[in-house]
């Protein structure tokens, strides 16, 4: 046989993509015995927890649908016996077996079956396509589907591609793509079934975790690390593949109890959402961050005799309309002193007069013709002055370019999320879902500078293909 004589080709909906935290909501399955279906059977499952509103959309299936489906425990026989002696077949599989395998687990039962991936076995067979996908399958193959997102229709489509691709190939190119697709990945010890396969292909921001369960009553559990990537799966799975596996990444590693995630609308999204994870939890296993409550400014002080000639301004939480002849922004003092150097450097300044020398008469700049000398009465103080004011004077904040407050549209089309940022003067004012509360919000919400969220914005704004996404903010926008 190409395949294996015995199949039990399965589908799952559930609550969600998180094999522990989500729930069964459908199980079908048909099992398959030396090419003929010798059993069929579908049923809805109470999950124990509400289905999300989109979770509903994409299936069909709503808490009204379950409220008298029987649950998993009432089921786990029927399952185990239509499963016994079989490959266990999916698309994606291993999202389907962590599923199956962690409903077992929660009810004191072990489940373990080999397991074929549909997706493996199609891009075993069809290297040429990109797409491997179920949609894909349906509409590269011809497939019909009577239910889509309804577990008994989806196992309907795979059977159908089991049988086309039994029929197209020579018995030895499936066996050998069989036994690839039945190879399986080398899973992180800590790691519940399932896990990295329900990480999905969209950016965004995942988090790692020392324990298994999420904390009771909605508390806030500190994670080990905050991560982020244009695609999260294969970002996630590289933590864990065996070249990663050493030193601190190593260390992290074995330490993972569990995976979640943030799927978000676009980098700028992501950004600011990562700011407020690593702000609000400093997780060990990230680099830590500067105080961007210390970020200050300076204000050259033109005339005055003895060093320094500037004063530092603290700005953050200050809004920016309120500034008056400050230059930079800087969160520690190394940075300004190493600005001033720089500055000094271009501009043949002196470093005793900008504070970064001690002592008295000519500086070590002057000697090695590195001064002009005000230091040595070669140049007029206000000369020197002068030369630094036009240094500092493209440093730092740039003018704002929008008359008032504007806002940032970012949108996924494979995750569907659309995000509207609402920034004013190089303030962030939040972020919402539509431009009728971006209005609302920019005319609520105070101006307070941050240091980080001016980097990240400026950051961003930088990419001339982004200018695109500026969207002004008026009373009626829609």
């Amino acid at each position: 046989m190409s395949l294996p004589g015995r199949l039990a080709i399965i589908d799952v909906e559930s609550t969600g993509a998180h094999p522990v935290r989500d729930r069964i909501t459908e199980i079908a399955i048909l099992r398959v015995e030396d090419g003929e279906v010798v059993a069929r059977w579908e049923s809805l499952v109470a999950p124990g927890q509400p289905i999300p509103p989109l979770i509903e959309q994409v299936t069909g299936i709503s808490d009204a649908m379950v409220v008298d489906a029987p649950p998993f425990e009432a089921v786990a026989d029927t399952v185990a016996a239509l499963i016994d002696g079989c490959v266990f077949v999916a698309h994606s599989a291993r999202f389907d077996f962590g599923f199956i395998k962690n409903a077992f687990t929660r009810i004191g039962r072990e489940f373990d079956a080999p397991v074929l991936c549909t997706v493996k076995l199609s891009r075993a067979l069809f290297p040429q396509h990109h797409r491997h996908g179920l949609d894909a399958l349906i509409e590269r193959h011809g497939l019909v589907c009577a239910a889509r997102h309804r577990a008994m229709g989806d196992v309907e489509v795979l059977w159908q591609f089991l049988r086309q691709v039994e029929a197209a190939f020579a018995p030895e190119v499936l066996a050998r793509a069989a036994e690839r697709a039945m190879k399986a990945p080398a899973l992180p010890s800590g790691l519940p079934e399932g896990t990295l396969e329900a990480v999905p292909d969209v950016p965004g921001l995942y988090l790692f975790f020392a324990s298994e369960e999420a904390p009771a009553g909605g508390r806030r559990e500190p994670p080990l690390f905050v991560g982020r990537a244009q695609s999260l799966r294969a970002r996630v799975r590289e933590h864990f593949a065996p070249h990663a596996r050493k030193g601190r990444d190593a260390e992290l590693a074995a330490r993972v109890r569990r995976v979640e995630w943030i799927e978000t609308a676009g980098e700028l999204d992501t950004s600011l959402q990562e700011l407020a994870l690593l702000r609000d939890f400093r997780p060990p296993h990230n680099r830590p961050l500067e105080r961007a409550d210390a970020s200050f400014a300076l204000r050259l002080l033109r005339n005055r005799r003895r060093a320094p000639i500037y004063e530092s301004v603290p700005i953050a939480g200050t809004d920016p309309a309120s500034w008056d002849g400050l230059s930079g922004v800087f969160r520690n003092r190394r940075e300004a002193d190493n600005l001033l150097r720089e500055l000094a450097m271009l501009y043949r300044l002196c470093p005793r007069r900008l504070g970064l020398e001690g002592g008295s008469g000519p500086c070590t700049a002057h000697g090695a013709r590195r001064c002009a000398g005000v230091c040595a009465g070669r140049e007029s103080i206000d000369e020197h002055d002068s030369r630094l004011a036009a240094a500092l004077a493209g440093v730092g904040v740039k003018p704002w370019l929008w008359p008032g407050a504007m806002r940032i549209v970012e949108h996924h089309a494979v995750s569907g999320r659309t995000r509207q940022h609402v920034f004013d003067r190089w303030c962030y004012l939040g972020s919402v879902a539509d431009a009728a509360a971006a209005s609302t919000l920019a005319a609520s919400a105070p101006r307070a500078f941050d240091a980080d969220i001016w980097r990240i914005l400026g950051r961003w704004l930088a990419v001339p293909a982004h200018l695109g996404q500026v969207a002004p903010l008026t009373a009626d926008a829609g």
